[in-house]
């Protein structure tokens, strides 16, 4: 189907949601005018109370004139004279896909690379393009994936796929709008219904009669059922313009695959999944280790360092260009899914451009770093901004640990709230064990259906491993909170903490030192989860506080 064919399709699709308005309004009006000729006057003035107040939402969703505008995505643009390789590996695409180059280039933080284009005559004109174009997806695709990825969303623009989407959105947006006004009006009804049951109920307690349950399931009824009218349209509106958009998507593979080559197209879309995880797992576990306690990474390494992230995690990548997603696409997805735009692709026979453009994508920019830098200021939040930026990484860990650490929250501490007044602490929990006390807190963590039907030693090894871990985070919390902690940064693994112990004093290194602790923690933690508890190793491991 053609770019023509699809424009006259969704204007199709927007005059049916116009009609089924237009018919709903006219039933109104004839429910009205018998109403008025036949209906008792009291009657007859609420159904047409009720049915201006049904058309309002009818009729402010028809004359939803303008299209919506395009969301406001955070990034950073960039000129030819910033970026000339950049705009011309654009310009060179362009020209390979028969159409012309976007009129702006904006970098985001995403892992994502998107087109869009304001047409004109309801997308039967072109209008001004836009590239939207992650750093982070730069970040971990060869200079030969990321044209693939633009040649892809060239084949958007070829196939004047770009040009429909204002329009789609367009009639998406009227319905669900008359769709939230109906739900909004039954939720208000309702609530005023439950407001007025409440007050009878109160004067009804207060002449000393029994008050009638309140029962609001029927208030905002003919607003709902409204609501499920346009619900039902804008399914099949959706189902009829996301269908084409999955066509769409396959032809521009094919589009990215005669451009950029099979593999290279082939390879960037298993690297798209894999990326985006990693970033996710970047960003939560790295970028804003710090968030809570108002810390940042250094200027340049909130995006940086994702990339000295994927080059450490190299093996953890390959596992995942194989998981590729492959379940169903919903009636209301646009994209297939992953797996079969891979195999299509895959399918198609070699055409030997394998070793094409191996550098990263990311050096196409000028200077990538004042780039990432940049990126920073216009991507993060204002209060993100604000936070205070650490001298390196190690130093970003630290700091967040301790605050993690100073405000740990675990299902032992509320346990152990109820045998104490103060703040629960690990001597606190000790003198607990000590009292005999142990089986009896492990009753108050949460526990499954199974756990909390078992008794004696049954009952110690279902919460033993719970108790286990929140247990050894209470020692860390403490040395921790005097300053006994050392935390060791790593791309390649999770954080490890060092502890001081003997073999330090002894001249041993620092490294055999937290060795020699962390298995004596290990060992003492052991012995006060015990049948027979013995808090003696815990307590002669902690250091003697410092006097103030």
């Amino acid at each position: 189907m053609g770019a023509t064919l699809r424009a006259l399709r969704a204007v199709a699709l927007l005059l049916g949601f116009h009609l089924l308005s237009l018919v709903l309004l006219a039933a109104l009006a004839a429910l009205d005018a018998a109403a008025l000729r036949w209906a008792p006057g009291p009657v007859a003035g609420k159904i047409v109370v009720v049915s201006v107040l049904l058309a309002v939402p009818v009729v402010r969703g028809m004359f939803m004139i303008r299209t919506p505008k395009d969301e406001n995505v955070a990034g950073l643009p960039v000129t030819e004279a910033d970026e000339p390789r950049l705009w011309a590996l654009v310009r060179e695409l362009a020209d390979a896909a028969g159409t012309r180059a976007p009129d702006r280039i904006v970098l985001t933080g995403d892992v994502n690379a998107g087109v869009t284009e304001r047409p004109r005559l309801f997308g039967l004109l072109p209008g001004p393009r836009r590239l939207y174009l992650g750093v982070p997806l730069m970040t971990g695709l060869s200079e030969a994936q990321l044209r693939a990825v633009l040649a892809h969303e060239y084949g958007h623009f070829t196939g004047g796929d770009t040009r429909l989407s204002a329009l789609v959105v367009r009639g998406r947006t009227q319905i669900e709008r008359i769709i939230e006004q109906f739900h909004a009006k039954a939720d208000r009804t309702a609530a005023e219904e439950h407001t007025r049951q409440e007050k009878a109920a109160a004067r009804a307690a207060v002449k000393g009669k029994k008050a009638k349950e309140i029962d609001t399931s029927g208030s905002g009824l003919t607003y709902r059922m409204m609501a499920r009218l346009y619900t039902r349209y804008g399914e099949f509106y959706l189902r009829a313009s996301l269908t084409t958009a999955r066509d769409q998507e396959y032809a521009a593979d094919l589009a990215a695959a005669r451009i950029a080559g099979r593999d290279a197209t082939a390879s960037a879309l298993r690297e798209i999944p894999a990326l985006a995880s990693a970033h996710d797992f970047y960003l939560e576990c790295y970028a804003t280790l710090g968030a809570r306690a108002r810390l940042m990474p250094p200027r340049g390494e909130f995006f940086g360092g994702f990339g000295r992230m994927l080059n450490a995690r190299a093996l953890e990548l390959v596992q995942l260009r194989t998981q590729l997603p492959d379940e169903p696409a919903s009636p209301y997805d646009s994209h297939p899914p992953i797996a079969e735009r891979v195999r299509r692709i895959e399918d198609l026979p070699a055409d030997g451009r394998a070793e094409e453009a191996k550098g990263v994508a990311l050096d196409l920019l000028t200077a990538p770093e004042p780039t990432l830098t940049a990126l920073e200021d216009v991507v993060l939040t204002e209060e993100a901004r604000t936070f205070r930026r650490t001298a390196d990484w190690n130093e970003l860990l630290d700091a967040a640990m301790t605050d993690a650490l100073a405000s740990l929250d675990t299902p032992l501490h509320r346990a152990l709230a109820f045998y104490t007044k103060d703040r629960p602490t690990l001597p606190g929990l000790l003198t607990v064990i000590d009292d005999g006390q142990l089986w009896r807190l492990a009753q108050r963590l949460p526990l499954s259906d199974e756990a909390a039907a078992a008794k004696g030693r049954a009952f110690r090894e279902f919460v033993r491993p719970v108790m286990r871990d929140a247990l050894r985070s209470m020692v860390l919390a403490e040395f921790s909170a005097r300053s006994l902690v050392r935390w060791e940064f790593s791309w390649e693994r999770a954080a490890t903490a060092h502890l001081p112990g003997p073999a330090a004093d002894a001249g041993g290194g620092d490294t055999e030192a937290g060795a020699v602790l962390n298995a004596a923690v290990d060992a003492a933690v052991d012995a006060a989860l015990a049948d027979r508890p013995d808090t003696g190793p815990l307590r002669a491991l902690l250091p003697p506080t410092r006097a103030a």
